[in-house]
């Protein structure tokens, strides 16, 4: 039988607070456009009141309706000893025009009279008048028990009576936060039932966790299977200190094997794409091996790992990969074996047979590029290439004519200490440019799309994620080979490619103009196959 649970996303707001987060409001406009084509129902969007970006964006998303979803305001209950109707901060909920508010309020004895530094009677007072006042205005209310189970651990009766009292003025979800991050899953299952055998309906239940001993997953279940029918958390896990519940990791674990609803079915797919998605706009680094929707999520490099996925995928993966919109990955490695190989070459050219001479091409190559220092495990986009070359499938899409890299140290500017200077061929046509960088590996990327982009302006969506250096041969010293790593993306894919060299720069190179040619090969071949159709 299946189980409805109202999902709501605070990656706008609680989010925002993870360090080196930083949102603009095209940015908020961006991620409630991925949230609501997900079909998370409800996204909390920040706190009117408490700067002038945060309004900007309540007006300028009020102008772009959604397809499913609803933006909810956050704030505060009223301050002690003031009236709701007094109190600037809940006039600002008023102002964002959202039919949903969710507040806030202290459940914590210990916050009351050491935070707030007001009676115990006071607080419950200014809960139960804030949201009366609210239902009053007609919003629907969701109120967050801030330090809930701490409270409950604390003074169980009164943090019973902080969000019975909520519900006696007619908030519609109590929401139960696990504010610092420190509960055990037991700890939530037994106050969740508690809330909810006192309540007896009156109001749904919800959950909201943190990461901070890393239990924000199994946490936000417990809530579940205690009773809430109200998850929080961000899509991507992201949020103050060590995060928030992982709301994509809950979707794939709640909808594929518990039995909930969470998003609409038929976007379960999306799942994968739209976590990229705001990782890549909130400029963070995606965890590779996040559950469902990370790179390494259903990678396997063990021969008998690969073997047995292949002859029952359930052997070694927990769900389908393309449930979540993700991909099954075979690592290219010395434990591999040749079938490994095969498969891949297959992905391109499904027609190849286990003893076409181009495997043994591949093959031959890899363990030659191998012996150079190379490694494919980590690099997917490097070893497509190779493949393709193998097949004779590649062409490339740019030729280099020269490049020169000019350091300065010290810099009157550390972020741009370093100068490349790069020469391009794009079938008859020539360009140089120059560009300055963080260091001569950033100044050369920059100068290279800047050369590339008259010629293709697509480039502009890739950004280097990631980037490692490991050098091979330390007994070498400063004359070692060097192999270096990059991970790029557009916002849809990730891909990685490698170079090696006993010059670092060389090595960036070689890992920088495979990274291109691989969008531009991916690129061109979809826009072939839009045009085909």
């Amino acid at each position: 039988m299946t189980r409805h649970l109202e999902l709501l996303d605070t990656t706008l707001r609680d989010g925002a607070q993870a360090e080196g987060i930083s949102f603009s409001v095209q940015d908020k406009l961006a991620i409630v456009e991925t949230l609501d084509d997900l079909g998370i129902p409800l996204i909390e969007a920040g706190t009117p009141g408490s700067n002038p970006k945060d309004l900007a964006f309540f007006k300028a998303v009020a102008e772009k309706p959604l397809k499913q979803g609803q933006i909810a305001a956050f704030g505060a209950t009223c301050r002690p000893k003031l009236a709701p109707a007094d109190d600037a901060n809940i006039q600002s909920l008023l102002q964002a025009g959202t039919e949903v508010v969710v507040i806030f309020g202290k459940s914590w004895d210990l916050h009351v009279t050491e935070v707030l530094r007001t009676t115990l009677d006071e607080n419950l007072r200014i809960i139960r008048d804030t949201v009366a006042w609210l239902k009053g205005q007609g919003k629907r209310v969701i109120f967050d028990a801030e330090h809930f189970f701490d409270g409950w651990k604390a003074a169980p009766e009164y943090s019973l009576q902080s969000v019975e009292v909520a519900a006696e003025a007619g908030a519609d979800v109590i929401c139960l936060c696990e504010t610092n991050g420190g509960c055990f899953p037991n700890e939530i299952t037994r106050g969740t039932a508690a809330v909810v055998e006192r309540l007896a309906g009156r109001a749904v239940v919800g959950i909201h966790a943190h990461n901070d001993a890393g239990l924000g997953i199994a946490n936000s279940l417990a809530g579940i299977e205690a009773g809430a029918r109200h998850l929080q958390g961000t899509l991507a896990g992201f949020g103050e200190r060590c995060g928030n519940a992982n709301l994509a990791a809950l979707i794939g674990n709640l909808q594929l094997k518990l039995g909930y609803t969470c998003i609409p079915q038929e976007n379960l797919p999306l799942l994968t794409s739209a976590v990229r998605r705001v990782a890549e706009v909130a400029n963070i680094h995606l965890p590779d091996d996040m559950p469902f929707v990370g790179r390494k999520a259903f990678a396997h490099k063990a021969g008998m790992h690969m073997d047995g996925v292949k002859k029952c995928s359930i052997s070694f993966e927990h769900v389908p990969p393309d449930a979540v919109g993700n991909s099954r990955r075979f690592l290219i490695s010395e434990v591999a074996g040749r079938s490994a190989v095969l498969d891949r070459i297959r992905v391109l050219a499904p027609e190849v047979e286990k003893h076409d001479p181009v495997v043994e091409r591949v093959v031959n190559r890899l363990k030659e590029m191998e012996s150079e220092g190379y490694q494919f495990e980590g690099a997917d986009g490097s070893f497509e290439l190779l493949i393709r070359k193998a097949l004779g499938t590649y062409k490339p899409f740019f030729s280099l004519d020269r490049f020169r890299i000019i350091g300065e140290r010290p810099s009157s500017n550390p972020d741009t200490g370093s100068m490349a200077m790069v020469k391009i061929v794009v079938g008859d046509a020539g360009e140089v440019t120059a560009e300055e960088g963080n260091g001569p590996v950033d100044a050369l990327d920059r100068g290279l799309r800047k050369a590339l982009d008259r010629f293709y302006p697509r480039l502009s969506e890739v950004r280097l994620t990631d980037y490692k250096v490991r050098v091979l041969d330390s007994s070498a010293a400063a004359g070692a080979k060097v192999r270096v790593l990059i991970e790029s993306t557009d916002g849809r894919r990730v891909w990685s490619t490698v170079g090696v060299s006993t010059d670092i720069i060389e090595a960036s190179w070689i890992a920088l103009v495979d990274s291109i040619e691989y969008k531009l090969i991916h690129d061109s071949e979809e826009a072939a196959a839009a045009q085909a159709r």
